[in-house]
């Protein structure tokens, strides 16, 4: 089977995108072909700096790296290196109705959030259509809230086979959704999102990561004080790092009372500070060889083109452009 996503390069990656996608990325290349990028033509919609496109699709690409991606295993790849992306998206774009991409949840939400609504975040549907069916993926791992994109992909990917057949040019990809996947909270307790400011970056300094957890909102309750462990998101966070024993006494004393959110707060930031230790030493180590770096990002490129090149060439003579 090939899998296929990608991470846009919008911002320092955080725990919720590790839990979210990233720990996917890395069980999945080890039973499977699969392709990884970054998505910077997509992050064109939010960042407008030359300095920090560069400067945030690098920390990505060495943040994969560092976090377990294996260049060995997986073709790991920067969006904007296979220009056959944006051709295909343009063939995509003239068999695509306006009211498929009128009716995206994803498009209302941002707008409302302040985003200018340009034809960048309009389209956005499209082009991650061209980026699922580019690489002939059969399945592609996505959030909940990218769902609805992977249907619109499906829908054009049929439209353009029906419109252009009777030979069928693109596969029909399917989404991997892992219903146990948690939504990771934030410092406010919303779901943890680089556009709501309350993130836990995973490679801040660990001074920095105890200063934001401390930040984290909870209720008056004292020590002594009963408390529910289902209702506090500083324990949905601690789920995620602690092991069974320690979670199992942490929840008895919640549940009895006698633990206060300080010493929750602490036992928290040492979880998430001695998860990434690791990670984070890799990390310094690709940092301080970009050559190193360069020479997997053009290796990853020139997998992901000779993919991209069988299937743009059956789109184009599919409809008379070659």
């Amino acid at each position: 089977m090939r899998i296929l996503s990608g991470i846009q390069p919008s911002g320092a990656l955080h725990i919720g995108n590790y839990f979210g996608a990233i720990r996917q990325y890395i069980a999945l290349q080890e039973e499977h072909e699969a392709f990884y990028f970054i998505a910077n033509y997509h992050a064109l919609t939010s960042v407008r700096d030359a300095a920090t496109m560069r400067r945030n699709t690098f920390d990505a690409f060495v943040d994969l790296l560092a976090l377990g991606l294996d260049p060995a295993k997986a073709t790991l790849f920067v969006q904007s290196d296979v220009p056959e992306t944006v051709e295909l998206a343009w063939l995509l774009t003239t068999v695509t109705p306006m009211g498929w991409l009128e009716k995206c949840v994803s498009f209302k939400d941002k707008v409302q959030q302040g985003i200018p609504a340009e034809h960048g975040l309009f389209a956005y549907p499209v082009l991650m259509a061209a980026d699922i069916l580019l690489y002939d993926a059969d399945l592609v791992p996505v959030g909940q809230d990218q769902r609805q994109h992977l249907e619109i992909t499906r829908d054009v990917a049929e439209r353009f086979n029906n419109v252009y057949g009777p030979a069928e040019v693109f596969r029909l990809p399917k989404p991997y959704i892992l219903d146990n996947v948690a939504v990771v909270p934030g410092l406010d307790g919303r779901k943890m999102s680089k556009s709501y400011g309350n993130t836990i970056e995973i490679f801040d300094d660990p001074a920095v990561i105890k200063k934001k957890v401390k930040k984290i909102v909870t209720d008056s309750a004292p020590v002594e004080a009963p408390k529910d462990p289902d209702k506090c998101s500083l324990m949905a966070l601690y789920r995620l790092f602690a092991g069974a024993e320690d979670l199992d006494d942490v929840e008895r004393r919640y549940r009895e009372g006698g633990i206060g959110y300080g010493e929750m707060k602490t036992r928290l930031a040492d979880a998430i500070i001695a998860r990434f230790d690791g990670p984070r030493a890799l990390r310094a180590e690709w940092v301080a060889d970009p050559d190193r770096v360069a020479k997997v990002r053009a290796e990853g490129a020139e997998r992901a083109h000779a993919a991209a090149r069988t299937v743009l060439a059956r789109a184009r003579t599919a409809c008379g452009m070659a």
